[in-house]
């Protein structure tokens, strides 16, 4: 029998619990064909020589867009002093013309000694309006042009609810906006063109197919701060139409594109898009996922809703949104047929999710919602207990623990830091949790990731909460069965079992019988998403199209 590729020779770790491991994989028509099949030939043949075979990996938080936009950005990472930003900003002003924006994004202040102030921007754009992006995605510095604008200056800025404008002591504005703040400068750059952001999109997805993803989730688009465009979906579209988009990815659009949507009497009141689209709607290369509602800001920016305040600043951060507000959006959404996605870091964030969450079950039960808490960074066992009896599925990001562990852990202090970001507890609890990066926030790769979950360590060397560890076969279901599931499609995908979608990947090496250390650099030799070869083609040998 011929079908359309066997994979020889290789290691195969299939994620599946029936049949751990293989030696060779067939596929035909996109889907997993059979595992060790006998007589079966491919029209294409791949003599892995050895090398590990696992599932396509999965980012369960990311965000494309803004990764691939921030690509033709100017770089603030890695920046140890504000100078060298005042730098980087000089030399894009010198190539623009002198109304342009100068847009920089990844700068940490916690690195650089401090947020930059808006006249050493004056200064080093010569006067062109700039907007910088924090890593965290949390916080925007800005200069006197763009402040001017909106109105700060001159006293007539309206500040939504749940931002802030910071000032020094004198009052004067310093130029950083804190959360929903952001969205007075950014709305002087949004909506992006289509075609930038299908280009941004194409950026990201070869840089993802690189690294071995074959799923991404999206998570906010349509509008807030984190939003590119109130036609967000139709960039996505476009880049899946002209091959742009190789990897699959399901969208969250952010409660403020939901809006009330009119139908007849007998139907639930609610929130939802146009028509009543909502979770589900779209294939297995493109579709909606859950709502995702901001409850809270960032622990690394200080802004996470703590019950405690921080233990080096004299705040408990705060909410987005009046907490009644941000209740009634979880319910609505809930009752109009979406998944709930709550992004809730500090512990007092992360109480008002759940009992929202523990509210929509009561007062309209539906079976298998997967409600997930984004983030999840400061979590008590009796939250962990809760989540549990709830449900609710922790999203957390281990790469942070290397890339702002250091200053997460100043910010909450050595008794509450063993508890950042769990896993082994997590999974103690009964919860699955899935793998996933918060890109551009922090190193997207699978393998970075994966890594940091089996050994934990900053970038200083210390081991952050060692009882959460896992072993590396555990950190591979998190970027692949598990990534899938709070998708809602591990029957289709996460695991390499005859029927599912054939995404896979070669890699140097078995990331499951490595040393921890070296579980990062292992080389991604190839990744396939429905059998066709989105990376590593030429090196293989084979035509393009798999």
């Amino acid at each position: 029998m011929e079908i359309d590729l066997v994979v020889r020779n290789a290691t195969v770790v299939t994620v599946d619990d029936a049949r751990p491991r293989a030696r060779t994989l067939a596929v035909h028509h996109g889907r997993v064909f059979a595992l060790d099949a006998d007589g079966v030939r491919g029209r294409t043949e791949i003599d892995a020589q050895g090398a590990a075979l696992v599932p396509g990996f999965g980012d369960a938080h990311n965000h494309m867009a803004w990764f691939g936009a921030s690509l033709d950005e100017v770089d603030l990472s890695g920046l140890d002093d504000l100078s060298g930003l005042y730098d980087r900003v000089a030399e894009r002003a010198a190539t623009l013309d002198a109304e342009a924006f100068v847009v920089g994004a990844g700068y940490d202040d916690t690195a650089i000694g401090g947020h930059p102030h808006r006249r050493e921007l004056d200064r080093a754009a010569g006067g062109r309006p700039v907007l910088l992006k924090h890593r965290s995605g949390h916080v925007t510095t800005v200069n006197s042009p763009v402040l001017d604008r909106i109105g700060v200056l001159a006293g007539t800025a309206v500040v939504p609810e749940g931002g802030v404008v910071v000032r020094d002591d004198a009052g004067d504005p310093t130029g950083t906006l804190e959360e929903q703040a952001q969205n007075l400068a950014s709305a002087l750059l949004v909506p992006y063109a289509g075609a930038d952001l299908v280009r941004a999109i194409g950026n990201a997805s070869a840089v993802y197919a690189a690294q071995g993803l074959t799923h991404v989730t999206e998570c906010g688009i349509g509008g807030g701060w984190v939003g590119r465009s109130p036609r967000e979906l139709a960039a996505y579209q476009e880049a899946r139409d002209s091959g742009a988009l190789t990897v699959r990815v399901q969208l969250m659009p952010v409660a403020d594109a939901l809006h009330p949507v009119a139908g007849h009497a007998n139907d639930p009141d609610g929130i939802g898009l146009d028509l009543g689209i909502r979770t589900g709607f779209g294939d297995d290369r493109l579709r909606i996922g859950p709502m995702k509602i901001f409850t809270d800001g960032s622990l690394v920016a200080r802004t996470a809703a703590m019950h405690d305040a921080f233990c080096d600043r004299h705040s408990h951060g705060y909410l987005q949104d009046d907490p009644e507000l941000l209740r009634s959006r979880i319910l609505g959404a809930h009752a109009a047929g979406w998944r709930v996605a709550a992004h809730a870091i500090g512990d007092r964030a992360i109480d008002l999710a759940l009992d929202a969450f523990a509210e929509m079950q009561r007062t309209h039960p539906r079976p298998d919602t997967r409600p997930r808490i984004e983030h999840a960074a400061v979590t008590s066992p009796q939250q962990v207990a809760r989540m549990a009896e709830l449900g609710v599925t922790p999203v957390p990001q281990m790469r942070f623990l290397h890339e702002i562990g250091d200053t997460m852990a100043a910010a909450v202090g050595p008794e509450r830091a063993a508890g950042l970001y769990r896993h082994a507890s997590f999974l103690r609890a009964g919860l699955r949790v899935p793998g996933s990066s918060d890109r551009p926030v922090a190193d997207g790769a699978p393998l970075l990731g994966m890594r940091s979950m089996v050994l934990r360590r900053s970038a200083s060397g210390a081991v952050i909460g060692p009882g959460e560890r896992v072993d590396a076969a555990t950190a591979l279901r998190a970027y692949t069965l598990d990534a899938a599931w709070v998708a809602g499609e591990d029957h289709e995908r996460g695991s390499l079992t005859p029927g599912k979608c054939a995404d896979f990947v070669l890699l140097g090496d078995d990331v499951t019988a490595v040393a921890p250390d070296r579980i990062g650099d292992v080389d991604v030799v190839a990744t396939f998403v429905g059998g066709n070869c989105v990376h590593g083609a030429e090196q293989l040998g084979i035509d393009q199209e798999g």
